[in-house]
């Protein structure tokens, strides 16, 4: 498809603005339209897959790429097309212009975002889940290289539904017959890291972590082996925001503590709950919930 760049005579791929575990992004022109757009193409199965899971993995795409291209939200990127060229699953997307939160903290050297922003990030992609999840769609895999600031200060969450195609397309491929929902571990749920059922409120935790990361320039349980964030994630309460930079809000590091929260319980009880808190400055917030007891050990998929 590389060499040919052009899918399905229409779409003419013109350089690569995105690479990940999925495939790669493209930015290109829509040429029966006119217009620029980004095309998502996603890397093939690995060779040991039978055609039967080719076959499986083929329809699930279709159905999530229907699911996206239904989304109708100034804060979900617009899906515009979907289909198969020459072996190769694409998804044809609005071009966006801007940076993803990572991009972000990577340009300001790691250092935290300024608090107004962090606080209108909240507002906004709390905003975008509210509707996301009113239609029972969920995300799974919510982190800052997911969530795009546009140059006009809008933020867009990118990858709905498509992104869980990474569990099977992806290394990770052999927890989905366990069940367990694989998101990156810096922003998985601790339901999500149990194989626990996952429904809104893992979306909520997750969001958490980010808006504690571009708080605060670090995720709430930064460490380099992967086996210890899992454990800090299911047992280990975070550290106050202030600990790690002064001249945020009270009730602003009350509520990225309470999407914390290690059970779905303690946490805001939906997207639209946690976008009225923020934009409320916190008045009506819940009292603290505890953390849940450990769990007993972790299963047995995180162990390779």
């Amino acid at each position: 498809m590389a060499q040919t760049r052009l899918i399905q005579g229409r779409y003419r791929l013109l350089e690569v603005i995105g690479r990940g575990g999925m495939g790669e992004v493209w930015s290109a022109v829509d040429e029966s339209l006119g217009r620029r757009v980004a095309v998502k193409c996603l890397k093939p199965p690995s060779p040991e897959h039978d055609a039967s899971f080719t076959t499986v993995l083929r329809e699930r795409f279709r159905r999530e790429a229907r699911v996206a291209a239904a989304l109708q939200h100034r804060g979900v990127t617009v899906v515009h097309d979907f289909g198969e060229y020459e072996g190769v699953l694409y998804l044809v997307m609005e071009l966006l212009e801007g940076r993803n939160l990572s991009q972000l903290l990577d340009e300001n050297d790691r250092r935290p975002l300024p608090v107004h922003e962090v606080v209108d990030i909240a507002e906004q992609v709390a905003d975008a889940l509210a509707y996301t999840h009113e239609r029972g769609i969920v995300h799974r895999d919510l982190k800052p290289a997911n969530i795009m600031r546009l140059t006009d200060g809008t933020v867009k969450i990118c990858d709905f539904g498509i992104a869980r195609l990474g569990e099977d397309i992806s290394v990770s491929a052999r927890l989905t017959g366990l069940g367990v929902a694989m998101g990156t571990p810096h922003y998985m749920s601790p339901e999500q890291i149990g194989g626990g059922q996952v429904d809104h409120r893992s979306d909520l935790y997750s969001l958490g972590c980010v808006l504690y990361e571009i708080a605060t320039g670090v995720p709430p349980f930064d460490h380099e082996d992967a086996w210890a964030v899992l454990v800090g994630h299911r047992d280990t309460p975070p550290q106050p925001l202030h600990t790690h930079r002064d001249g945020i809000p009270d009730h602003f590091q009350r509520v990225v503590l309470d999407l914390l929260a290690k059970t779905p319980e303690g946490r805001p009880a939906d997207a639209k709950d946690l976008w009225r808190r923020v934009a409320r400055g916190g008045r009506g917030r819940r009292a603290p919930v505890p953390g849940a007891p450990p769990a007993g050990p972790l299963p047995s998929w995180t162990r390779g």
